[in-house]
């Protein structure tokens, strides 16, 4: 990896309002290693569990994303701006609970997706050059954050046209199957969902009955694009899901 390609990263914790739980906590902006060269604009990915992202600072492993869109921007791909936001330590699993998710306390999901949708994502859309339209907007994460950001592009189809969704915790709300049935999203989207076959013996059918729904209710080929990656032999950790980043990174944008 050529070091001149790492992407330039901003923090913005502190100037931007924080998510619902309140807590100080990091919010890292990683632009194109050449963003201050060009006056270009670029579609922006939203991403959970800022931690286990970019650098060291997880026990679980790490996506190492700021280096796998280095390696990209050497191949000329992965020209975008993505949006590192932590979670919330010991509230993360409340924070990325839909409603429909009490078991662990009263949920947040639904206060931090309005957060992501109208909070966030204008302040980073007015100090940054994006392309902010829907169609150039994902929002995207792995097992607890692949619940939230598949929960906040169904309720945020007007912000969210993209989704990047690995190893999702479904098996927390069935309900989700409800609101994928009676979900209609007027339009175009994109959802990437990776699965692997070691993470459990409901990981891959939960996901293959999340498509399923959706295209019941008619929401396939014309409305929304499917991109469905299965890993015979994969495991529910970080090391896999920056594996699959790139490849999630191309097809959806």
């Amino acid at each position: 990896m050529n070091p001149s390609f790492l992407p330039k990263i901003q923090v913005i914790s502190g100037l931007v309002n924080s998510p619902p739980v309140g807590r100080k906590r990091r919010i890292a902006v990683l632009l194109p290693h050449n963003y201050h060269e060009t006056d270009k604009r670029y579609p922006v990915l939203y991403l959970q569990d800022g931690q286990n992202l970019l650098e060291y600072r997880s026990p679980f492993g790490n996506w190492h994303v700021d280096q796998r869109l280095a390696l990209m921007a050497e191949q000329g791909k992965g020209d975008i701006i993505v949006v590192a936001i932590d979670h919330a330590e010991e509230d993360r699993i409340r924070e990325f609970s839909p409603p429909e998710v009490t078991k662990f306390g009263p949920s947040l999901g639904k206060q931090y997706a309005r957060y992501m949708s109208e909070e966030l994502k204008p302040y980073v859309d007015a100090n940054f050059r994006t392309l902010s339209d829907r169609q150039h907007t994902g929002v995207g994460g792995s097992s607890m954050g692949g619940l939230i950001s598949v929960y906040s592009g169904f309720i945020f189809p007007e912000t969210f046209g993209k989704m990047m969704i690995f190893s999702p915790s479904l098996w927390l709300t069935p309900k989700i199957y409800f609101h994928a049935i009676n979900f209609f999203n007027p339009f175009q989207t994109k959802i990437y969902l990776y699965a692997g076959g070691n993470e459990g013996s409901n990981m891959v059918p939960n996901v293959q009955r999340l498509k399923a729904a959706l295209q019941r209710k008619g929401l396939d080929g014309s409305k929304i694009e499917f991109n469905i990656s299965i890993d015979p032999d994969g495991e529910h950790n970080e090391a896999k899901w920056g594996q699959e980043f790139p490849k999630a990174v191309e097809w959806l944008f």
